[in-house]
């Protein structure tokens, strides 16, 4: 087995985490503050972290954004009593499966081989991005 699958073998329930917290000083728009956590130094450079932030800020207002797709896709769901959906991701599923491939990737090129994980925001309710540091554990 590689390093790479070792770190990502871990228990994640047992790793340090680091929490990101929203950034509410826009509004109530899905981003997240560009603060660079001080544990992730000498694992992660500051100026990719702060890229890959960017890039997920970036995202997150896409999926949030109004435009004539989204409200003829809103339209259409109302015609069709919501059925429609049933039957189609919205665009802000799509933007979000974007956001859960690029974080895919990023843990993958970038993060796990240096014993980083981000979680997908999704996964805590897009309250806070998650990194687990994976080469340290928590011993209660």
């Amino acid at each position: 087995m590689s390093e790479m699958e070792n770190l990502a073998a871990l228990p994640v329930n047992q790793c340090i985490k680091i929490f990101v917290q929203r950034d509410f000083t826009d509004g109530t728009a899905v981003k997240f503050q560009n603060k660079y956590p001080p544990e992730l130094r000498g694992k992660i450079e500051e100026s990719q972290f702060s890229q890959t932030l960017n890039t997920l800020n970036g995202l997150y207002a896409e999926a949030e954004s109004l435009s004539s797709r989204t409200y003829c896709e809103s339209c259409f769901a109302c015609l069709t009593a919501y059925l429609a959906y049933l039957c189609m991701d919205t665009y802000y599923e799509k933007c979000l499966k974007k956001v859960n491939r690029y974080i895919e990737e990023q843990n993958k090129t970038v993060y796990v081989p240096r014993g980083v994980m981000l979680v997908d925001p999704v996964e805590r309710g897009l309250r806070v991005l998650e990194i687990c540091l994976l080469n340290e554990t928590n011993h209660r």
